[in-house]
């Protein structure tokens, strides 16, 4: 792709995303949110900095906030002055962790034109800037090179076949000449880099094991869910959408009785969790209906509807059914791991998730193909305590083995700021 098309596209779909908005709420919230926004940091931001150094990080959205999370934290921990400038691209991110009190500004990235990157950086001035696992924006990366700014990517993984490493690929492949460091995740992503000439890069694993670690030690309790657990076997069921469901629905109603089920879905709809509660033959409770329900032990299953609460549910699981493998792509596995239970997830969609495909090759995970395969594995860990501790203790090893990577990146970074 030349640079020609490359800028044409992103002025297309930024202008079918306000159609688009028309349509979807999800769409609108990021079209409004970007709207205004430039004019409005320029009339404020620099007032706001008084001064200070900018350390610019950006997430896609939340799964790649809480990814870069540690290294916010940890940064703001070893440079306490600097002004943390916090971006997101995907409303996910930017609705739910719009409060975030590890930064200091919390907005919107413009969308990746030429104007907007120069008036944005022009804006924020930064000192340094991270870019969170796969993000590669070419506009940015030439206006933060041109003003001198440090660029890092961390918790970045590559795949053989990613366009930078495709004989078409020569325009995405001179975004990674424009990092000052590219920290990744395992050896294959390692070696792909070097294959075409990139050196500054180095291994420092994922940084993901440093944020689910501190949350295993800083867990909050949750005492509605422990009493509607009532020490019965409980299955959690973390980020559901309905072809996740269209699997699971069968195995609870088989299950009936033999154990008890916490559903946090992917995203809030009502109209959707009150079909899943007319598909399932148990009694099911709403977490928001527990203040007015005295009786939370009586019922099958708790259905979260808010969001933020999954990572603290996990503790009170036996085992973990995790979704989006059956859709889009698996999501975090590694919440339920650090809390040393067994994990299952669906088989299409995970083999680009090298925690998965680790959990699974130590047997610590089982992926399912469908409702059958579900009901014999979670047969296998109700009836043999034993089989089931011993999955969930790989899994919890694993958490400890990985646990680091924050350490790696800020060591590298002080180097750079002196």
């Amino acid at each position: 792709m030349s640079e020609v098309i490359y800028q044409s596209a992103v002025s297309t779909v930024a202008s079918l995303m306000r159609v688009a908005a028309l349509f979807n709420r999800k769409i609108k919230l990021g079209v409004v949110g970007r709207d205004g926004l430039l004019e409005e940091m320029e009339s404020g931001f620099q007032k706001l900095v008084n001064g200070r150094s900018v350390a610019w990080f950006h997430a896609a959205s939340l799964g790649e906030f809480e990814q870069g999370r540690p290294v916010i934290e940890a940064y703001k921990a070893q440079f306490p002055n600097h002004f943390i400038l916090l971006t997101f691209f995907s409303p996910s991110g930017y609705e739910v962790r719009k409060n975030y009190n590890g930064a200091d500004y919390i907005c919107y990235m413009p969308w990746d034109t030429a104007s907007n990157a120069r008036r944005f950086v022009k804006i924020v001035q930064p000192k340094i800037a991270f870019f969170i696992k796969y993000e590669f924006w070419h506009n940015y990366l030439t206006e933060l090179k041109r003003s001198g700014a440090r660029i890092i990517s961390f918790s970045t993984i590559f795949r053989p076949d990613q366009i930078f490493f495709k004989k078409r690929g020569g325009f995405f492949k001179r975004m990674l000449y424009a990092f000052d460091h590219i920290f990744v995740q395992n050896q294959q992503s390692l070696a792909l880099l070097h294959g075409i000439g990139v050196q500054h890069c180095s291994l420092a694993g994922d940084t993901r094991f440093d944020r689910v670690s501190a949350i295993a030690q800083h867990v909050k309790n949750l005492p509605e869910a422990a009493d509607f657990r009532d020490n019965k076997f409980c299955l959690i069921v973390g980020s559901a959408w309905e072809a996740d469901m269209q699997v699971l629905i069968p195995v609870l109603n088989h299950f009936r009785g033999a154990l008890k089920a916490i559903v946090a879905p992917h995203e809030i709809h009502k109209d959707e969790i009150e079909q899943w509660r007319k598909s399932l033959k148990g009694k099911t409770l709403l977490y928001s209906e527990l203040a007015i329900d005295i009786h939370s032990k009586e019922y099958d299953y708790l259905v979260i509807d808010n969001i933020g609460m999954l990572s603290s549910l996990y503790q009170y699981g036996d085992m973990a059914y995790i979704g989006g493998a059956f859709g889009s792509g698996l999501h975090n596995i590694l919440e339920a791991a650090t809390f040393g239970i067994p994990i299952t997830f669906g088989n299409k969609r995970y083999h680009k998730f090298q925690e998965a495909v680790d959990l699974i090759d130590r047997k610590g995970a089982v992926a399912v193909a469908d409702k059958d395969d579900l009901i014999a594995v979670a047969d296998q860990w109700i009836s043999s305590p034993d089989t089931r501790k011993a999955a969930g203790n790989v899994n919890k090893n694993y958490i400890a083995e990985g646990v680091g990577s924050t350490a790696l990146i800020l060591s590298e970074v002080k180097k750079m700021l002196g």
